[in-house]
């Protein structure tokens, strides 16, 4: 006999009893209802089911911050949803605004209030409205807060609830197998009222971490979590939730209570009545990263983080030998679940996504290679001292201005490569705004703030730029013109679904190539990568594209024979071969 499932409130306090043995489960379950559905909201009376309607093809998002566009004169949110509404409308549905809370530092992720908008960027009338017309994306930074924040500062003062909301630790704790992003001292010293205290600080001194120990600091992030739901979010970021649960002796990531906790905030996300996408980061190695799907029970979508560090070293080495290798052993998405493909973002390039699948030889060539392009690489530190390299610091149109042989001419083709392979892939496609511009590295902004990752974070006055766009022969419009007419492309082909049929096709190892069919199996699309400066022939039959269908290549508009001759692919050119185009 089957058994019967568990009602909301048996899966709800079976979670907490695991995160919190400790306390009555049905207790503190009774407070999470009340923080999550405060007076004057209600829950569905049904768990949604896993499925694949939370998205579609017609998905693709932008990633910004909230001051990328500025002009000195009008709100950059305002600016902001100009430039989404006159320029991207109709190429992408949704947009992930970077923190756009006030801040100290890190760029928006030291957060000293969760409940208001920087004044710098608006208000939430401003977020309200790019919520009404795209899908709305914001970070929970639930791993940490800012030091001069009043919830850091009432710690110090010994405020209740605050005196018990942050990590403690002693330097004589066993650290030494701590998982660390950064090379900083992990633990600071800070004075308080019940005298000196050692806080966990993962990232930065000036971003102290929360103690998810306490129940109260959790239920303080469902309060947060609901505000958002109410002012339009509907994909929540979980920033750094890897990191969230700490034991003094381990790894201190990716620990059962982590996962506890992120599936019981996917619960609560499951009985909303607004349809709520919950989005793990978690920049770590293929296992550890997929780990965050669980059972079709904790994220709806994780980062694809290879991606990034994948697609910069087939497009600099010409060959796709690893790209491939590493595509050939992903898993499909279970129901329910979703990739999120990217190649840039707001940090730099990870590579520890790549620990595993690239050789050191071969990471170390795309080091030298990005350095001679004006790139940089930030470190992190090793259980054992030692510093190994944690990112490269470049934007992603920069890094592609060369190959290991140099620099040539033909940057342009080989970045709309890189976001051809991204608008391919099984999952949902996200770019950077530096991307769709083709943003050049900003030494500046590196010397005047001292962070590698400034590189990346030009910007635009956003006069200047619109006079870039406005004149075809500029990069920016060159860039955002093709990447646009490919994601309009893209977002009417139903083989093209997050969740459709993926196989990775074994062709030259200078060509990337994916088959993708449709859900109902009506479309296919061979969407094929040519990833080298040189012309490559691919034998039409090896395709096994049925003989009685009409083939064209959606891309130049020319018709494929099925049997025919050779086909060719020109430098860096992209192909999407299928039997049902759009009328």
């Amino acid at each position: 006999m089957t058994q019967p499932s568990l009602s909301f409130s048996q899966k709800l306090a079976d979670l907490l009893g695991r995160v919190y043995p400790d306390l009555d489960p049905h207790i503190l379950a009774s407070h999470v209802v009340d923080a999550f559905w405060p007076e004057g909201t209600h829950r569905r009376k049904r768990s949604r089911v896993p499925g694949n309607r939370l998205w579609s093809e017609q998905d693709a998002l932008l990633i910004t911050y909230g001051n990328s566009l500025i002009d000195g004169k009008h709100k950059p949110l305002d600016l902001l949803h100009d430039f989404l509404v006159t320029r991207l409308k109709g190429v992408v549905n949704g947009v992930h605004i970077l923190p756009f809370f006030p801040y100290t530092s890190d760029d928006g992720f030291a957060v000293t209030d969760y409940r208001a908008v920087n004044p710098q960027l608006g208000d939430w009338a401003d977020i309200n409205r790019i919520g009404e017309a795209f899908l709305l994306m914001s970070d929970l930074v639930l791993n940490h807060v800012s030091s001069q924040g009043p919830w850091f500062n009432a710690y110090r003062q010994g405020i209740a609830p605050y005196d018990k909301f942050f990590f403690e630790a002693s330097p004589e704790d066993d650290l030494s197998m701590v998982v660390r992003p950064r090379t900083t001292p992990l633990l600071q010293e800070v004075d308080t009222v019940a005298g000196p205290k050692h806080v966990w600080c993962t990232f930065s001194h000036d971003q102290i971490d929360v103690n998810f120990k306490n129940p109260e600091v959790l239920l303080e992030f469902l309060r947060i979590i609901r505000l958002h739901i109410d002012m339009g979010v509907r994909i929540l970021r979980l920033d750094a939730v890897a990191f969230i649960w700490k034991e003094p002796g381990t790894p201190s990531i990716h620990l059962p209570q982590t996962h506890a906790i992120v599936r019981l905030i996917r619960l609560l996300c499951d009985f909303t009545t607004e349809p709520v996408v919950l989005l793990t980061e978690t920049n770590v190695p293929k296992a550890e990263n997929l780990s965050y799907f669980g059972n079709r029970n904790e994220a709806h979508a994780v980062y694809n983080f290879p991606l990034p560090p994948l697609i910069l070293h087939a497009l600099q080495s010409g060959t796709a030998r690893y790209l491939n290798k590493w595509q050939q052993g992903m898993p499909p998405a279970q129901l329910g679940c979703a990739y999120l493909n990217f190649s840039a973002s707001h940090d730099g390039i990870g590579m520890r996504p790549a620990e595993g699948v690239l050789p050191e030889a071969e990471k170390d060539k795309m080091i030298e290679t990005v350095k001679s392009l004006g790139g940089l690489v930030s470190m992190r530190m090793l259980a054992d001292g030692t510093e190994s390299p944690y990112e490269i610091n470049c934007t992603f149109y920069e890094a592609l201005r060369g190959t290991f042989r140099g620099e040539d001419d033909w940057q342009f083709d080989r970045f709309i490569c890189s976001q051809t392979i991204v608008m391919s892939l099984e999952g949902i496609p996200a770019f950077y705004i530096h991307s769709l511009l083709a943003t050049p590295n900003d030494h500046d902004q590196v010397a005047r703030r001292g962070m590698n990752r400034a590189i990346n974070r030009h910007r635009w006055d956003y006069p200047t730029l619109l006079a870039q766009l406005d004149d075809p022969d500029s990069p920016q419009a060159r860039v955002l013109g093709a990447l646009s007419a490919r994601l309009k492309l893209r977002a009417r082909q139903v083989a093209f679904h997050p969740n459709a049929t993926q196989f990775t096709l074994n062709l030259d190892e200078r060509i990337f190539g994916v088959w993708r069919q449709s859900l109902d199996r009506d479309q296919s699309i061979f969407a094929l990568h040519n990833v080298s400066d040189e012309v490559v022939n691919v034998v039409a039959s090896s395709l096994n594209m049925i003989e009685d269908e009409d083939w064209v290549d959606l891309l130049s508009g020319e018709r494929i024979e099925s049997t025919g001759e050779d086909i060719v692919l020109q430098p860096y050119q992209c192909r999407w071969i299928t039997n049902r185009a759009p009328r």
